[in-house]
């Protein structure tokens, strides 16, 4: 369940209006994006890349494969889930990590580690885009799980750095710098798909 603030975020009307802020202050991108290490370098790095391009380009793919729509759409589900699951534990009482499991802990070595995510995974069922996503669900939602994450590291950091966690599916235990940082790999991951997508 989502609170008052995430269902703000998914106010159509709201979205897009974002989104235009966000297009008009990225800069046209070339090769890999190294920033701040802050969620706020995502929508340069996942939007940028597409920036003047058709909805057509957006929503084509190769055979078999996710479109550039559908990428953005599988950042958003991520970004939006996490954040929701934060917010819903802001004035939770001070938690402890569970013990990694062995494959949590060669997930987070391979993650965290090595920045790379082993080819042949499938995505964890709630962040799976649906077969027909189109820009205007994609990008919008995107920007308001970017937002929402922004909105959660104004709130709750530094004060609940240390004692809040939100459980990832391979990762296990993760803080809010934890999945921050997940977020940004992630989001590398995926960029250098979007930029092939489109021949960049």
């Amino acid at each position: 369940m989502k609170g008052s603030d995430e269902e703000e975020e998914y106010q159509p009307d709201r979205n897009r209006v974002a989104a235009q802020q966000v297009h008009s202050q990225i800069p046209r991108m070339s090769g890999r994006t190294e920033g701040s290490g802050r969620l706020e370098e995502l929508p340069t790095l996942v939007l940028g890349p597409l920036r003047g391009r058709t909805d057509s380009d957006w929503e084509r793919g190769p055979e078999g494969k996710w479109t550039p729509a559908q990428i953005v759409e599988h950042l958003a589900l991520g970004l939006t889930f996490s954040a929701a699951k934060f917010a819903e534990r802001r004035n939770h009482a001070p938690m402890a990590r569970r013990p990694r499991t062995p494959a949590e802990k060669i997930a987070k070595l391979f993650v965290f580690g090595l920045r790379w995510f082993p080819p042949g995974r499938k995505a964890p069922e709630r962040t799976v885009p649906p077969p027909q996503t189109p820009r205007a669900v994609a990008e919008p939602h995107f920007l308001a799980g970017v937002a929402a994450w922004n909105r959660l590291e104004r709130e709750l950091l530094p004060r609940r750095g240390g004692d809040l966690f939100v459980k990832h599916p391979r990762l296990g235990d993760l803080t809010l710098k934890e999945w921050m940082r997940f977020h940004l790999i992630h989001a590398r991951h995926h960029a250098r798909q979007i930029r092939q997508r489109i021949g960049r």
